[in-house]
């Protein structure tokens, strides 16, 4: 009987991590406030973000998505959901600018279940300020970021720059429409 455990404890250590697995080595990024990546605190299931779309700026979703799954980000699948699926995340607009949402340009929302991802139309709609493709694609990237896991990172490193940082305004600063190189280390560091 002893012999049989340890046979099948050897052979469980034998295999493989699965292809998504974090290597050892790699720990998540530390982040503003003591915080670090987060696979728990992300939308993704599994290996993958299944999405539904209740908003209106899709050139600002289709962005996002694309710039989380170039290169060499392909460990988590963002996809549609589909009619037997059950949607991770859902983008959504609001247009409020009361209390939290004076200064904010969009949010994601963890849920028990369906996750949201806010585009807010009273900063980014047509006419307003940030209304411009341009700037609701970089909100957009800067929040399935944080659907991804990524939560802000420090300001103080400017040689560092990231779409994760807190400050928009930072952000369209250095021009940054999707992960920088600095996120790319982050998403391997947590995702593989």
């Amino acid at each position: 009987m002893a012999l049989a455990a340890s046979s099948a404890a050897a052979v469980l250590l034998a295999l493989p991590p699965p292809a998504h697995a974090r290597p050892a080595s790699a720990a998540p990024h530390k982040c503003e406030g003591g915080e670090s990546d987060s696979r728990g605190h992300s939308s993704v299931d599994g290996t993958e973000i299944a999405w539904d779309d209740e908003s209106k700026f899709d050139d600002a979703r289709k962005h996002a998505i694309k710039v989380w799954t170039a290169g060499t980000l392909k460990q988590v699948k963002i996809k549609p959901d589909g009619a037997t699926t059950y949607a991770d995340l859902e983008w959504r607009d609001t247009s409020n600018v009361a209390g939290q949402w004076a200064n904010t340009y969009g949010k994601w929302d963890p849920n028990t279940g369906t996750d949201y991802l806010w585009l807010n139309r009273a900063h980014l709609d047509a006419g307003k300020p940030l209304g411009n493709n341009e700037h609701r694609r970089r909100v957009a990237a800067h929040e399935l970021g944080h659907a991804l896991g990524f939560c802000h990172k420090d300001y103080g490193y400017g040689q560092y720059p990231s779409v994760m940082w807190a400050d928009y305004g930072l952000i369209e600063g250095k021009d940054i429409n999707g992960p920088t190189s600095n996120d790319v280390k982050a998403y391997h560091a947590l995702w593989g």
